[in-house]
């Protein structure tokens, strides 16, 4: 294992253990996180279940080879509808819940519902996973996942303070052979002896040999994550054009520019009547 010690903030790392089949992630989200709940009010329930679902996100996002983005969505029937969290393959992430704001925050639950894990690939075929979720137990649904949707056994550790996020995985890989029987057993029992200030403030160096001092473990260059949200003006402008010219006209008519805010990141963007006139050169009247 190796000595140095880097900063483990806002960074995804794999590690795996010689002469066994299990690999593992650690991701820390401090910046990341902090950058997308000063965008939002949410209450503490809130920002901390979506602070777990950013972590689990990372981890997911150890998987896309490829250019494109995974997302995970919590959706729940209550007054708690929808936790939404996105990474791309840079290490890209942002994040979104959804709830009655009407509703005192001591009464806000995460009732019963689904997890939906999307794939999208920029060149290739979109893919979906759906798993139930209860209580808002993000760690467990994944586990669920991988062992009936993808048959590998998986254990998730995640944590998140207000201020900080962090996710922990092993996974058990298909392989022929393994020359230790019992590692599944050994180092998921030591990943569960994890405390939550270890797993969000200790660097990755120090809690791994915490964890595995006795153990051959090889761990990899860390890679970086930050928040970053996709809107721009251009995709904005797409999704209006579904709306058809002339409901944009109508509103045009109340208002002389169609005020838009994107809800990950509340950047604000208008529109007026020459740039909708733009997106749409076969009714321009002018």
């Amino acid at each position: 294992m190796s000595s140095s010690s880097k900063n483990s903030a806002d960074t995804l790392q794999r590690f795996s253990f010689d002469n066994t089949d299990i690999r593992g992630e650690v991701a820390h989200l401090n910046a990341s996180f902090r950058d997308v709940m000063k965008r939002h009010q949410y209450p503490p329930m809130i920002a901390t279940e979506l602070g777990e679902l950013m972590a689990a996100t990372a981890l997911l996002s150890a998987n896309l080879k490829f250019a494109g983005r995974l997302t995970l969505q919590v959706r729940l029937p209550g007054n708690v509808s929808l936790l939404q969290a996105e990474s791309s393959d840079k290490g890209e992430l942002r994040a979104i819940a959804r709830y009655d704001d009407t509703v005192a925050a001591e009464e806000l639950s995460f009732d019963n519902g689904q997890m939906v894990i999307t794939i999208e690939p920029e060149d290739g075929q979109r893919y979906q996973g759906i798993t139930a979720i209860d209580g808002g137990n993000i760690a467990k649904a994944m586990e669920e996942y991988f062992e009936q949707s993808e048959q590998l056994p998986s254990r998730f550790w995640l944590e998140c303070d207000g201020e900080n996020a962090a996710g922990f995985m092993l996974q058990k890989m298909p392989a022929a052979t393994s020359s230790d029987a019992d590692a599944w057993d050994r180092l998921t029992h030591l990943a569960s002896t994890l405390k939550q200030d270890e797993l969000l403030h200790l660097n990755n160096d120090v809690l791994l040999h915490r964890l595995y001092h006795e153990e051959e473990i090889r761990v990899y260059e860390p890679s970086e994550l930050k928040f970053f949200c996709t809107c721009s003006k251009p995709r904005l402008a797409t999704a209006l054009m579904q709306l058809g010219y002339d409901e944009l006209d109508n509103m045009l008519q109340e208002s002389s520019k169609i005020e838009v805010n994107c809800e990950f990141c509340q950047q604000h963007y208008s529109f007026d009547r020459a740039q909708v006139d733009e997106l749409f050169p076969q009714r321009n009247p002018h």
